[in-house]
């Protein structure tokens, strides 16, 4: 979001209206843009409007993220992160020349953290947890700069999420009523409860059939409907700058393969009422091609820009809410 203008939804069909650039490659979905980054040299936060050189939807502006390219000086470093719930975080990065005219980085992360929601059966005995993290990130870099005037950078990154996401509790075992947050009283049941206890659910941590504290941050869901959350995201890239002297040409040809499957217990309890099903995903392959040519005339009193982009993306969605 850039001055609280955003996209709400989770449809494949829409792109986001604050577009994300990754090293100069549009992601067009915000799930291929927030991700672990590696290392990064800037972060660039673009008021709109930015319609003419990053496309129709960057009315609002754009977050513009450039990687750490690698250095002809040899390099490395390392972080890591501990926290509750057992989260670890790790991420590395090493980077050289091969040769004089070529200098590579390998930078990677690694993440993970126990589930904050326990799933209990109907006598109340953990059988595991849900709503944890599970992740990879890895990107090699080569660059090539033969002369002064030209260099080529060569990117290529995976990304691979294996979670258990997303379980959710019910707030509120009863139902308020009334105009206004200081006016309103509240029911002794939930109409939503009050069904799904009709139809045999046991919500954890009450003292009747139907109460429950969600703080306990424990769920009950129907045995077999894991949640589910398994994500592969790659991508390559080439970056071609040349100086004509006087002008520069810069060429960006990228192609990306996003997968996304998401699935588990809708109706959130042990009544087998909805769940998604296991066969759910939606894939992004995309191709992007970027050319410009950028220089100034009259003693650089007049800067000049003039370039072309070309985009093929194919959206595939299997998606069954039984």
């Amino acid at each position: 979001r850039i001055r609280g203008v955003g996209t709400v939804g989770d449809n494949p069909g829409l792109e986001s209206s604050v577009p994300v650039f990754i090293d100069g490659v549009y992601r067009s979905r915000t799930g291929a843009g927030l991700t672990d980054l590696g290392e990064i040299e800037r972060i660039e936060v673009l008021r709109g409007p930015q319609g003419t050189l990053f496309g129709r939807n960057a009315s609002a502006g754009l977050l513009n993220i450039v990687s750490k390219s690698p250095s002809f000086t040899f390099g490395a470093s390392g972080e890591l992160s501990y926290g509750n719930y057992e989260f670890w975080r790790a991420a590395g990065r090493v980077t050289g020349p091969i040769s004089e005219t070529i200098a590579a980085s390998l930078d990677g992360v690694y993440s993970r953290r126990d589930g904050f929601l326990k799933i209990v059966d109907a006598t109340g005995n953990e059988t595991g947890d849900t709503n944890d993290r599970n992740r990879y990130f890895l990107r090699g870099q080569l660059l090539f700069e033969p002369t002064s005037d030209l260099s080529i950078r060569l990117i290529g990154d995976y990304t691979n999420r294996d979670e258990s996401c997303c379980g959710a509790v019910f707030i509120d075992t009863g139902e308020e009523v009334g105009t206004s947050p200081t006016n309103y009283t509240q029911n002794a049941t939930n109409r939503i409860v009050t069904i799904l206890g009709a139809l045999g659910t046991r919500f954890p941590n009450g003292a009747t059939p139907y109460a429950q504290d969600p703080y306990e941050r424990k769920i009950s869901i129907t045995p077999g409907r894991d949640y589910v959350s398994d994500l592969k995201d790659w991508g390559v890239s080439a970056e071609i700058n040349y100086d004509l002297g006087s002008a520069k040409l810069t060429s960006i040809t990228a192609y990306r393969d996003y997968k996304s499957a998401d699935y588990g217990d809708y109706d959130y309890s042990t009544a087998d009422l909805l769940y998604r099903d296991p066969g759910t995903f939606r894939q992004f392959r995309t191709f992007t091609q970027e050319l410009r040519l950028q220089g100034s005339a009259f003693g650089e009193a007049l800067d000049w820009l003039v370039g072309g982009y070309y985009a093929n993306e194919k959206l595939t969605l299997r998606d069954n809410i039984r």
